[in-house]
């Protein structure tokens, strides 16, 4: 994976993006987590998961390999005094062994190679840590615009198939996990845009041609006529399942 692939997105990323919703870190409490575990943010991006955590009075560490946007991390949480900002990947994220009590990745697993992520992953946890991988699922059906929406990425954007494919990928899934397997919550999760924010969103996404590219000008024109048609009052509404998969790393 290119570690450029959001350069140039980091404003569209940070602004435009679903946050995760309490009930991740309820959940989360519920099994064990505390103000006192120290976490891995791995593929933090830009902050969000980590902000959940931080507001939970945790130690992070965001470990990104795209300096755009771990810059935009530093800039956003840096004064907290509980985040530390690292250039590494999940296959060699810089920690040191055993530093780690949960390592998390949110929006960010379908990119990591797997197995030497795994090995990484067990190298810096703590005996018994844990792994949480998060998404904020987009919802495909369920209204005419959420369907529109998908209609609209598949025509425009020719890598969306693919990559959409790898979310949660349940044979990744199983490399990494201990025998006993990982539990899974879902959790509801919307935001509501104007044409702006719509606009963001999706050129928030590394697969939308970006502003230079020959179908950009084209694919925001089609964009435009596809708000107007689904806009009320002036808004479109995206609705989320944010999965949460818990586990204990692999032997």
């Amino acid at each position: 994976m290119s570690t450029e692939r959001f350069t140039g997105r980091v404003a569209a990323y940070e602004r435009c993006r679903p946050s995760y919703p309490l009930a991740v870190l309820s959940f989360l409490s519920d099994a064990g987590l505390t103000p006192g575990y120290v976490i891995a943010d791995v593929g933090s991006g830009t902050g969000l998961l980590s902000r959940l955590f931080l507001e939970n009075g945790n130690r992070v560490y965001g470990v990104e390999p795209n300096r755009a946007m771990r810059e935009a991390a530093e800039a956003a949480l840096g004064s907290s005094g509980l985040f530390e900002s690292v250039d590494g990947r999940a296959e060699a994220t810089g920690l040191a062994a055993g530093s780690v009590d949960l390592v998390a990745a949110g929006q960010a697993f379908h990119w990591f190679e797997v197995e030497p992520t795994k090995a990484e992953f067990r190298r810096v946890l703590k005996p018994g840590g844990w792994i949480a991988l998060i998404w904020n699922s987009r919802r495909t059906v369920g209204t005419r615009f959420l369907a529109a929406y998908e209609a609209f990425l598949r025509e425009w954007c020719p890598e969306y198939a693919e990559l959409s494919r790898r979310y949660a990928d349940p044979e990744s899934l199983a490399v990494m996990w201990d025998p006993d397997g990982y539990e899974k919550r879902v959790f509801e999760n919307a935001q509501e845009f104007d044409l702006e924010g719509l606009e963001g969103r999706l050129l928030s996404s590394s697969y939308a041609a970006a502003p230079g590219h020959a179908r950009h000008e084209a694919m925001m024109a089609a964009l435009r006529v596809l708000f107007a048609d689904h806009e009320v009052e002036g808004r479109i509404r995206f609705e989320y399942d944010t999965e949460v998969y818990l586990g204990v790393v692999g032997g």
